[in-house]
């Protein structure tokens, strides 16, 4: 490949990347597209464009692309986790679980493949085997014992065949042991080697004897804060009452008792800033919940508390309306613990501040300066410097159908036909009465050779403006290339379309074509009917009628 065309792709790509973290997501596709036709090896081209069509909701298209990545690079592990995203979103969850396996077995250290593998594994649940539990990995990555365990590739793999088929000579493995006693949340190391015999029964309890003063010191202490504790979820129980009847003065104060008692139990701090949000208090919230994180952390608590936390001070901010410090926290609560409720609210703040940033892009003046520089340069000649100036004149005014238009003229002009078609398209939606965008659709379809879809965009282009005579012209050579075409061949091929079987089985069209054969006249009153047009402009598109 040449270097000139190589760069080309390298340019293609960055405007892709550009447009995707700007949230224009049907530009980066475009971008990716064209890159990909000079670059067709390069496999991060193909890997942001599964990027892309996720984010654009396009997923059986973003899992083509993941595998295609996956197939170009076998050893890269961000291919494996476009392809376990794309299987994910499309909730083919334990597909998802084994590209997830499959990548870490390349790039064990890879932080989302950890993620996404856990996160099918919660999904799918695996009664019976602790190594597959939710947040499995997380829990070894936050614990000091096993921390360092997750960077050895040999770990990794023996995890990988204790979670596909629990084998219990890797147990003799420590490491896998310290693992398990990590996901079980006991010391599995204090367990005697020799269980008791099950012949005698076991003595029974006994007492134990201090042996020290300090020993002495420990049991009523032990007592004293379990009663506390209980004294403590008394209070919270009290507090939830309370906060039921809207009473926040009295829950705030059972809250605060709770956390006397009780200080380091993440869960009362979080029920107190339930109630300074309920009462409008915002930086209190937020302060409470910065308090119970840091319990949390220390104490550590369950993840899914930690995610609540960051959720709590997220939605103080969605409440004042400042999306971005959401945004920020919603995802901070997403990497502790991946909820429903939280996801729902981040993908609303992330549309909220790209319509935000949309709208405060939206300039009708410079919308029209770079409409006239992309003018000039077509008049000049350079198109793709034309549609450099049109991309930007229709981001400062995107409901201009004119820009959409001459757009689309510079695309035609570059033998980019398609993209032609979706500018007139969306020209056409802006406007139905503009007549230019149907003249420049039946261009485009007759430089692809689709006589029949021309012949009905120039069709719609005279019914606007019967004298138009570039419709007029257009419609005749439409008719001239359907007559080069073999009538017989043409009716063969559109009968094989069941909509078109059920067009011509209909006894009520039947009557109107052979109204329109004897009456051509009558075309235009069954025209205004929306559903019979549509299907006139079906049999129109398949060759099976031609109206001139």
């Amino acid at each position: 490949m040449a270097d000139a065309q190589k760069q080309e792709a390298v340019d293609l790509k960055n405007k892709g990347n550009a447009a995707l973290q700007s949230g224009q997501v049907e530009e980066a596709i475009k971008h990716y597209t064209e890159a990909i036709k000079l670059d067709p090896k390069n496999h991060v081209l193909y890997s942001n464009r599964s990027a892309a069509y996720a984010k654009a909701g396009l997923y059986e298209e973003a899992l083509k692309d993941g595998t295609e990545t996956v197939a170009m690079k076998p050893d890269w592990g961000k291919g494996y986790s476009r392809k376990g995203a794309a299987l994910a979103f499309l909730e083919r969850y334990g597909e998802a679980e084994k590209v997830y396996s499959e990548g870490l077995k390349h790039d064990p250290n890879n932080q989302q493949l950890q993620d996404g593998l856990y996160d099918m594994q919660e999904k799918i649940g695996r009664p019976g085997n602790p190594f597959t539990g939710p947040n499995f990995i997380a829990k070894l990555q936050n614990d000091p014992r096993t921390r360092d365990f997750l960077k050895d590739p040999e770990f990794i793999k023996k995890l990988q065949s204790v979670q596909n088929k629990p084998d219990p000579s890797l147990l003799q493995d420590p490491r896998v042991m310290t693992a398990l006693s990590v996901a079980l949340g006991v010391d599995l190391n204090n367990i005697p080697d020799e269980p008791p015999q099950r012949s005698s029964p076991p003595p029974p309890a006994q007492k134990p004897q201090p042996t020290s003063a300090s020993t002495e010191k420990s049991e009523p202490m032990e007592e004293e804060a379990s009663d506390n504790q209980k004294q403590a979820l008394e209070q919270k129980m009290l507090g939830n009452e309370a906060y039921k009847k809207k009473d926040f003065e009295t829950a705030m104060i059972h809250y605060e008792k709770a956390i006397e008692l009780d200080s380091g139990n993440i869960v009362y701090y979080l029920n107190k800033a339930a109630v300074y949000f309920e009462k409008g208090e915002f930086e209190e919230c937020v302060g409470i919940c910065e308090k119970a994180v840091e319990i949390g952390r220390e104490n550590r608590a369950d993840y899914k508390f930690i995610a609540k936390a960051y959720a709590r001070i997220g939605n103080t901010f969605y409440k004042k309306k400042d999306y971005k410090n959401a945004l920020n926290y919603y995802n901070k609560s997403l990497s502790e613990h991946r909820a429903a409720d939280v996801l729902k609210k981040s993908q609303e703040c992330k549309k909220i501040i790209d319509e935000e940033e949309r709208l405060a892009f939206i300039d009708p003046e410079k919308a029209n300066e770079e409409k006239e520089k992309g003018n000039d340069f077509f008049q000049k000649g350079d198109y793709a410097a034309a549609v450099t100036h049109y991309t930007q004149a229709i981001k400062r005014n995107p409901d201009d159908c004119k820009l959409y238009s001459n757009r689309a003229a510079s695309y035609s002009k570059l033998m980019e036909f398609n993209l032609a078609l979706s500018d007139c398209e969306k020209c056409i939606k802006l406007d139905p009465t503009f007549i230019k965008g149907y003249l420049r659709k039946g261009s485009c379809y007759l430089a692809l050779k689709d006589s029949n879809k021309a012949r009905v965009a120039f069709m719609k282009a005279k019914e606007l403006d019967p004298t138009c005579q570039e419709a007029i012209d257009g419609m005749s050579k439409c008719y001239m290339t359907y007559q080069d075409n073999d009538p017989e061949a043409i009716k063969k091929r559109a009968m094989q379309d069941p909509e078109i079987q059920a067009i011509l089985s209909d006894r009520a069209m039947q009557m109107i074509l052979q109204q329109m054969q004897e009456n051509p006249e009558a075309l235009r009153e069954h025209m205004n009917n929306k559903d019979i047009a549509a299907k006139i402009e079906k049999l129109m598109e398949c060759g099976l009628i031609a109206i001139r």
